[in-house]
């Protein structure tokens, strides 16, 4: 890029003694064929007031203004990596280019299903759907190891899988952008499965699950081995979980070798012990969740009496019970959730009453209560299989 914006923004006024400092850049973020980029005010604002920040795209220079930070830079490509620079404009002139933010690649809103147990053996399938529209999964990649009963979680373009039959250690990623076989993240402190996981736009959590009551966080964006985040008031597992961009919210699934009907929540963002947030309608395990910003979600799950199309609702923010939302298309357990800041979409699952393994996809729209709809059918049958996506409750 240029030091400096267009000539087309220096007026009869101009005077670059009394033209603004460049901004500070932050962080881009990317969202679907847009981004948003954050950035800091110069102290030095020149000769006159800032009118207005502009921030420029690389490549395309796509160019958008803003009053304040961040900026929505809208018309970019899914796919294509950018990179972008600020820059402000006074009553004198334009002043100069910001240095350039990391780079984000755009991406449409995408859940993406990995592993699972197709009734015979665990698969190392990944699969995605584009959650705005509907229609059938298509193959995305591999996972590093054929793998069931493990937990996904998700930044604005990577996604993490954790644990999983065995019980092993392994985390493992993939771009969600990209379609692709997954790549070694590190290890969860303990090997565990059957547990679950949500996040904030920087971090992962996993929470419980077969080794019994602990909580390990990754940061997304940096592989490495996972680290103690604190602890659960009792063992639990096959259990779920769903997230705002503050707080995380897990169903307790069984705990003693019975099912439950508790609900926990953490900080997201600080460590320590999970608090109790309320309870679900029913005592229940292998729920699947997803949220938006504010509400999350839990569905179906097996109980003592068999196999459920009970869903339910929290807002996040608020400790209490869940309140019913509707039903799905019939009970299913096993099953993984993922969303967009709108819409729920709940993938495969086990059904009790012939023990066959779904290739069912269905839906919600999570701020209107109501029953799930058709909305296409996963590459095959699954049961414990694990879904995240780049545009959840934790990253709105």
């Amino acid at each position: 890029m240029s030091l400096r914006p267009p000539a087309g923004f220096i007026s009869a006024n101009f005077d670059p003694l009394k033209n603004p400092d460049a901004p500070t850049i932050g962080t881009a973020t990317g969202g679907n064929t847009s981004a948003s980029v954050a950035f800091t005010a110069p102290a030095n604002v020149g000769g006159s007031a800032i009118s207005a920040y502009y921030a420029v795209s690389n490549p395309d220079r796509i160019t958008v203004s803003g009053a304040t930070s961040p900026i929505s830079v809208t018309g970019l490509t899914n796919g294509t990596p950018y990179t972008f620079s600020v820059w402000a404009l006074n009553t004198y002139g334009p002043g100069p280019f910001s240095s350039a933010s990391g780079s984000v690649t755009p991406a449409a809103p995408t859940g993406v299903f990995g592993g699972g147990f197709d009734g015979a053996t665990r698969v190392n399938v990944i699969q995605y759907v584009v959650i705005t529209t509907t229609g059938n999964a298509t193959d995305f990649g591999d996972l590093t190891i054929i793998n069931a009963n493990l937990a996904g979680c998700a930044s604005s373009s990577r996604g993490v899988y954790g644990g999983g039959t065995g019980p092993i250690n392994v985390i493992q990623y993939i771009t969600i952008a990209t379609v692709g076989n997954a790549t070694d993240f590190g290890d969860l402190i303990t090997a565990t499965s059957t547990l679950a996981a949500a996040n904030n736009s920087t971090r992962g959590v996993f929470f419980g699950g077969s080794s019994g009551g602990t909580i390990e966080y990754i940061t997304i964006a940096t592989t490495g081995n996972a680290a103690n985040f604190g602890t659960i008031p009792f063992g639990t597992d096959q259990l779920s979980g769903c997230c705002s961009p503050t707080r995380s919210v897990f169903s307790c699934g069984v705990v003693s070798g019975s099912s439950s009907n508790t609900l926990n929540f953490i900080t997201t963002a600080t460590t320590g012990n999970a608090t109790d947030f309320g309870d679900l309608s029913n005592e229940v395990q292998l729920t699947a969740a997803c949220s938006s910003s504010t509400r999350g979600i839990f569905a179906g799950g097996l109980t003592a009496g068999g196999g459920i199309n009970t869903i339910e609702f929290i807002t996040i923010a608020s400790a209490g019970n869940a309140t019913d939302f509707g039903d799905l298309i019939e009970a299913v357990d096993g099953f993984a959730g993922c969303s967009s800041t709108t819409r729920g979409v709940f993938g495969g699952g086990l059904r009790r009453s012939d023990f066959a393994r779904l290739n069912v996809i269905q839906y919600i729209t999570i701020a209107s209560a109501g029953n799930a709809t058709d909305f296409g059918d996963l590459t095959v049958g699954l049961n414990t299989l694990g879904a995240c996506s780049n545009v959840n409750g934790g990253l709105a």
